[in-house]
């Protein structure tokens, strides 16, 4: 492989005091720069490749001022850079409005002569027209204004939403008698004060927790406050987001908003959100039903009279399932997998993977946890090619987002600037649950996404930037790593350097099968609920989830809790949360061609030339048939959950 160019620019240079008005400033730059560019697109008519190029810079500087605001909203721990990163995104989600809604300058774009554009410039021209015309340019000038105050609003609403569940941090007391069953690496980084254990909802206190703990009461305790977070306060905001999505899809021509936004997906209509969703719960109720009555005959044997698994129980009756049935300890295997050795490992074995090299640097960060790492495509006999700069992020602290994401943080363009991108999770300093290490491997998968496709020609096509119902796949393909055991072998070794013996590898992931037909029926749960949100207007939120869970999901609601309010996808993901198992489809089949030979360097460097380097230059059917040199197909995944 050769790089675009022989320029090599320079990483980006964070603050390292005042933050906060060092974004302020960046802002107030890149929003003159991006309106020089559209003061350009209207008095400049040019050829179309001029065109394509201003409007590449104007998406350059508000894009990757965002990104900055986005990254310091949710990891910065100055709080004047959290609101100073919400007000960015306000202000250039005011402007993209505000130049999507302009139709002199959609003019200039449908008076764009297309003829003999390369592929790339054609694909971004169709792109930038499709936008413009779901932004409702072509509606009159009242309809357009209405559009405007509802994405104004919606992006508040969003930041509030996002900010409520960030905030919401809640927490039980116990004393030390009831932490019968947890590890004693969890209790003893917990030490008692006043007689009492604080245990709290964020990660890495909770899923242990839910997972360990032999305390019924306890764990539907935390388990209740687990999903209460951010409610009542998000009740209202989702019911205003959900009208105001349902107002602007309808605005612009659509029935709903699901199928305003599955258009520029791969599934391309609402309807067959829906029957997607209900085929994958056809397909997995058998191997659903089976698991789940041996978890319920389980749990009767603690509780004679249970007519039902609840989601207090799921965890860990099923975690004792693995442990009586199948022989493996959660508790025991986490002893394996320490946090420090954990990260080198997935590391090096990223280098070895995929021929890219991570070198640690001493460089600006927001929180001293923050690890920075220099990264370079070192394959074959070319010449070293940088790719960016990795930073990760990987311990909970106050006011930080609470789950596990990339972030990016700068969008890779050749000769331009390099890629950029974070790595914020929230994870224990000691020892990992493997369910972590699968996780860290998964948001790994989006930042090495991120950083090989950054080396196109427009912003556009960047990074992570395919349609969003592939957007998961690479990284759940990834996962796959984080069970070999060979891979394991290299890092999951416990404090008397025993590597992690392969018949318990093997086990492991007998037991992590175990369950994926309810686990799977448990996404459908949460698919069917971003979805019905979107298409039916709902006045009771609670009340249509207890239906929802009800029809798709085989655990039981726990009354009195509001799970919607923190459920985070709704935001980002509104109608589309069935990405996550229509990403598993697909990387299930890729990953296909990699049994028997997780190595095997040639087809893993075309794995990241044809999958993971073009970014959203080809459509994502298009980059997986180069790659399997066939459509891709359910066979696979139907194989993985009927077995």
């Amino acid at each position: 492989m050769t790089s675009n160019s022989s320029l090599r620019p320079a990483p980006l240079t964070l603050p390292t005091s005042d933050p906060g008005g060092w974004l302020a400033r960046r802002t107030r730059a890149a929003l003159e720069r991006a309106r020089e560019c559209r003061t350009a697109l209207k008095e400049t008519p040019a050829g179309t490749e001029e065109l394509l190029e201003l409007w590449n810079d104007l998406e350059l500087a508000l894009g990757g001022v965002a990104a900055i605001g986005s990254t310091f909203t949710e990891l910065h721990t100055d709080p004047a850079a959290r609101r100073e990163g919400e007000a960015t995104l306000q202000e250039v989600d005011r402007f993209v409005t505000e130049i999507s809604l302009d139709p002199e300058l959609y003019g200039v774009f449908r008076a764009a002569d297309a003829d003999g554009l390369p592929e790339d410039s054609a694909r971004l021209l169709r792109e930038v027209l499709r936008d413009f015309r779901r932004a409702g340019v072509d509606k009159d000038e009242a309809t357009r204004a209405r559009i405007a105050e509802i994405a104004d609003r919606m992006v508040v609403l969003g930041q509030d939403f996002a900010r409520n569940i960030r905030n919401d941090v809640r927490s039980i007391d116990l004393s030390p008698d009831r932490l019968a069953g947890m590890p004693e690496d969890w209790i003893a980084d917990r030490p008692a004060r006043g007689g009492v254990v604080t245990v709290t909802t964020d990660y890495p206190d909770a899923v242990p927790f839910f997972t360990f703990a032999r305390d019924h009461e306890a764990r539907h305790a935390l388990r209740t406050e687990f999903l209460n977070r951010a409610w009542p306060e998000n009740d209202e905001v989702l019911r205003e987001l959900f009208a105001l999505r349902r107002e602007h899809a309808e605005l612009v021509g659509y029935e709903n908003w699901a199928d305003y936004d599955a258009e520029v997906k791969m599934i391309g209509s609402g309807a067959a959100i829906k029957d997607f969703i209900d085929d994958v719960a056809d397909m997995a109720r058998e191997s659903a039903e089976r698991d789940y009555a041996i978890v319920l005959e389980r749990l009767r044997k603690d509780h004679p009279g249970a007519r039902a698994v609840s989601l207090a129980d799921k965890d860990y009756y099923a975690e004792l399932v693995r442990k009586e049935r199948l022989g493996v300890d959660a508790g025991k295997v986490r002893e394996y997998f320490s946090f420090d050795r954990v990260v080198r490992g997935m590391l090096s074995l990223t280098e070895r993977l995929f021929g890219i090299q991570f070198t640690r640097v001493q460089v600006p960060v927001w929180h001293e946890d923050v690890q920075a790492y220099d990264v370079t495509l070192v394959s074959g006999d070319d010449a070293p090619i940088p790719l960016g700069r990795a930073y990760l992020d990987l311990h909970p602290r106050e006011g930080k987002f609470g789950h596990a994401a990339q972030f990016s943080l700068v969008d890779g363009i050749a000769g331009v600037q390099l890629a950029e991108g974070v790595l914020g999770c929230n994870f224990g300093r000691g020892l990992l649950d493997h369910d972590d290490v699968v996780t860290l491997f998964h948001e790994f998968g989006h930042l090495l996404h991120h950083l090989l496709a950054g080396r196109g020609r427009y912003a556009r096509f960047s990074g992570v930037a395919t349609e969003w119902d592939f957007v998961e796949a690479p990284s759940q393909m990834l996962e796959e790593w984080a069970w070999d055991p060979d891979v394991l072998a290299t890092f999951a070794i416990n404090a008397d350097g025993e590597p992690l013996p392969a018949d318990l590898a093997l086990k492991m992931r007998e037991a992590e099968d175990f369950g994926k037909g309810f686990d799977a029926l448990t996404q459908m749960f949460y698919a069917a609920l971003s979805y019905t949100y979107h298409v039916e207007p709902v006045a009771d939120l609670t009340g249509r989830l207890v239906e929802l869970q009800e029809q798709y999901s085989l655990f039981e609601y726990i009354p009195g809790t509001h799970m919607m309010a923190n459920f985070g996808h709704l935001d980002g993901y509104s109608s589309g949360y069935y990405t996550y198992m229509w990403s598993l489809v697909i990387a299930k089949d890729m990953f296909s061609a990699f049994e028997g030979d997780l190595f095997n360097p040639d087809l893993a460097a075309r794995y990241r030339d044809e999958v993971l380097a073009p970014g959203g230059r080809r459509d994502a059917a298009d980059l997986v048939t180069q790659f399997l040199s066939r459509p891709y197909s359910l066979a696979a995944f139907r194989r993985w959950l009927s077995a």
